[in-house]
């Protein structure tokens, strides 16, 4: 990748900080994360280790300002870094992601003072981890659907229902809940509230048995009377799905960047397999058919990594980034279901067994379609955007 970056009239010059971020972040996965990432993905073992180190480096709370324990970098390191975490280890940038993009951001944005000072302050330094609930059984991609209910009980909030497919579900401290609490004001009835683990009544169910990222903890929440303290809610009554869809945008740069770097990962060793393979007397990088490939690879990565920090210099530039990150978001998730298909196509029957890593990039790239809206409804939302020009 060049230093400079050029799209659409917008000049993405890295700067010598930006520099030593990626680079400390690929160091970080190549000497780090890779040598045990099979053996995590075959066990389905949670990166604990792993993960420690990362917010000791940072890497937690990357964009929290410094007074609440975080790096205070802007929105393009934070790319640069995911980019490279993903190209070896998709369970442990997801945990990086939603740490980053959906609980920080959304506590340093929303919370008060006193939140911040409690929660925010913890997970920014790493020493605790968040997780994001949102989804339920019959509330996925429709937000707006909430079965869990947050009954308003004078000084706090009786708790129940059931979320599904939370991302760091077992390991966080620190749980971001949308619950509905009057139905009647349908999605402007919601609440944000902030949950600990522990409290009575929170129950964390079983591990999902996933088809990629399964180093990953994503586990069914269950909540019956959980008493939640007022002050615990973020903003005013029935903020709670503005709070969401506002939260998810910049997580869409998260996980854009994280399809980025399984991409750039797959065509990284392909292209290196490509070189070392011999077929018919030379390597098959020489012969057309894999160097088309090889091309195609490179030009939709490339395309994918600028749509991706366009919209992280919007979001840097306090400018709108919402169609941005559904685009970079939508583009990428698809360049790494494509990138990661064809990098097994190129190693031929060495890229179907795990010690090669390309089928593990390959499973890990199909769920960046589905979480933090599937592509159908990052296509609304750009649609949205088009036709109100």
């Amino acid at each position: 990748m060049s230093e400079t970056l050029t799209q659409a009239g917008m000049n993405f010059e890295l700067s010598e900080e930006q520099i030593a971020v990626r680079d400390a972040a690929r160091d970080f996965a190549q000497n780090v994360l890779k040598p045990g990432v099979i053996d995590r993905d075959r066990e389905q073992r949670f990166p604990k280790d792993e993960i420690k180190q990362l917010g000791e480096l940072g890497f937690l709370g990357m964009m929290v300002n410094p007074k609440y324990g975080g790096g205070g970098m802007d929105a393009m390191s934070y790319v640069l870094a995911m980019e490279e975490i993903s190209k070896v280890d998709a369970s442990c940038s997801v945990v990086m992601s939603v740490n980053n993009s959906l609980v920080c951001w959304g506590l340093e944005e929303f919370a008060n003072e006193e939140q911040k000072m409690k929660y925010l302050v913890p997970l920014a330094k790493g020493e605790m981890i968040g997780a994001f609930c949102l989804s339920e059984p019959e509330a996925g991609s429709d937000a707006t659907s909430q079965r869990t209910t947050a009954i308003d009980m004078g000084d706090h909030y009786l708790l129940n229902g059931t979320k599904n497919w939370i991302t760091n579900g077992n390991s966080a401290s620190t749980y971001l809940v949308m619950a509905q609490t009057d139905d009647s004001k349908k999605h402007k009835g919601i609440n944000c509230l902030i949950v600990e683990k522990g409290m009575p009544g929170f129950v964390v169910g079983a591990k999902e048995d996933k088809l990629g990222i399964r180093g990953s903890d994503t586990h069914t929440l269950m909540f019956t009377d959980v008493k939640v303290p007022k002050e615990n809610r973020i903003g005013e009554d029935g903020f709670g799905f503005t709070f969401a869809m506002r939260t998810l945008s910049g997580g869409r740069i998260g996980i854009a960047a994280q399809a980025l770097g399984i991409a750039s990962g797959a065509y990284e060793l392909a292209l290196a397999y490509s070189k070392e393979r011999k077929a018919f007397g030379k390597a098959i990088s020489e012969h057309q058919a894999i160097a088309f490939k090889l091309a195609d690879m490179a030009t939709e990565i490339e395309a994918a990594r600028l749509l991706c920090l366009k919209a992280a210099w919007l979001k840097d530039q306090h400018l709108n980034y919402d169609q941005a990150s559904a685009m970079a978001k939508v583009f990428s998730s698809e360049v790494a279901m494509r990138t990661t298909v064809e990098a097994v196509q190129v190693h031929g029957g060495y890229g179907y067994v795990k010690e090669y890593h390309v089928e593990r990039l390959m499973r890990d790239a199909k769920i960046t379609q589905i979480y933090e809206g599937t592509s159908e409804v990052q296509r609304i939302v750009i649609s949205r955007g088009v036709l109100k020009d």
